[in-house]
């Protein structure tokens, strides 16, 4: 079996050339990656990113997100800068500019791809577990799409590259009539929530302050989750210090339903519509969802490039994996040492288990060719 084709350019730069710097070898790299093989003439090309939050401020940075618009320009497209809600819409507007994304500094206007509410979707056949996803309407009808990926940790999947974002950035929070087909469906099918312990509750607010649907509310000694909000995603259970919440999500399962997410968002584009970058640069521990950012777990490794999901996360997965703690992040908190699986280590389950459900379901293949662009 061939084996996929990967190219990758190292962080490190010691010729002191911007053909040597990270946004010259940037450049070089996409320059010479055949975009015109994925793009038509006057092809809206959505360039998929996450736009950060008030506190999680390192997001791919405007540079390399410029260079991809104006790649694709050059190819011949009609790119535009696209993301699902994640918190109110007008919010997350503001938020990206916060952060350094607008058309201003990118080159390309930035879209909504769900609508304002996030409930502007159509549902696509996903797999066996979820059965139907809420597909962006923007990402279920545009023909080309540039996956750029802030390669990182996260809560549940353990880490965050194409095939996550593929699967929580292409599908809608909710859907306006069918439960369990958003975001929510797939961190968690059972009609549970978050359980409260009152005992070993201390009123410390964190819950309240982390969730991005504002759907808890703490009265008179009571809380509370409004189910009509709620989509799932554990962060209040993630924060509690005294484990007076615990969820019901449990990480195999959530890993099984992420893929049939990306699944679904796959089946809506022909062959060869969608180039994958992944970048491995302030690789923190978790999403740029959350309200705040810790340092980077690993030292800067690269951006790599490529057009099969699962091979392009496999490789920065491997990268990752074989680096070494960085002094004072949680990684060295939790005593992790040189020489095993950072990410695996870090975060439960092991991230492996949701690459080989996606090749399991035809995703892609974790057989690489990795072509360093200097050598």
């Amino acid at each position: 079996m061939a084996k996929s084709k990967i190219y990758f350019a190292s962080a490190r730069n010691t010729k002191w050339l911007y053909s040597d710097s990270m946004p010259g070898k940037f450049e070089r790299m996409i320059e010479d990656y055949k975009f015109e093989k994925y793009i038509e003439k006057d092809e809206w090309v959505a360039v998929k990113m996450h736009w950060g939050s008030e506190g999680a401020f390192r997001p791919i940075r405007a540079t390399f997100v410029r260079k991809t618009v104006d790649r694709v320009r050059a190819a011949g497209g009609d790119p535009f800068i696209a993301e699902t809600v994640r918190i109110p819409g007008l919010k997350y507007l503001k938020v990206a500019n916060y952060n350094g994304i607008s058309q201003e500094t990118c080159g390309a206007p930035l879209v909504l791809a769900d609508g304002l509410y996030g409930t502007d979707n159509i549902l696509v056949k996903s797999g066996p577990i979820i059965g139907e996803v809420a597909v962006a309407s923007v990402i279920h009808d545009v023909p080309a799409m540039v996956v750029l990926s802030h390669f990182k940790g996260h809560i549940q999947a353990s880490f965050g590259g194409a095939l996550k974002h593929l699967s929580m950035g292409g599908v809608s929070a909710r859907h306006r009539a069918k439960k369990g087909t958003g975001r929510g469906g797939m961190h968690c099918l059972t009609p549970d929530r978050v359980s409260w312990d009152m005992d070993k509750c201390v009123f410390c607010m964190a819950c309240l302050e982390v969730c991005p649907r504002k759907a808890i509310t703490i009265a008179k000694k009571k809380f509370t989750i409004d189910e009509r909000l709620c989509w799932a995603c554990g962060r209040c259970a993630r924060v509690c210090e005294t484990g007076a919440l615990s969820d019901p999500i449990d990480p195999e399962d959530f890993q099984r339903r992420l893929m049939e997410g990306a699944k679904g968002v796959l089946s809506t584009f022909g062959k060869d519509k969608i180039i994958y970058v992944n970048v491995m640069l302030d690789m923190q521990p978790e999403c740029d969802c959350m309200p705040g950012a810790d340092v980077a777990i690993a030292q800067d490794i690269g951006i790599l490039i490529g057009d099969d999901p699962v091979a392009i996360d496999q490789a920065s997965l491997d990268l990752l994996n074989a680096a070494d703690p960085l002094p004072n992040s949680l990684a060295t908190d939790l005593g992790l040492k040189p020489g095993g699986k950072l990410l695996a280590d870090l975060h439960r389950p092991d991230p492996q288990f949701g690459l080989d459900e996606a090749v399991r379901l035809g995703l892609g293949k974790k057989e690489y060719e990795l072509i360093d662009i200097d050598k």
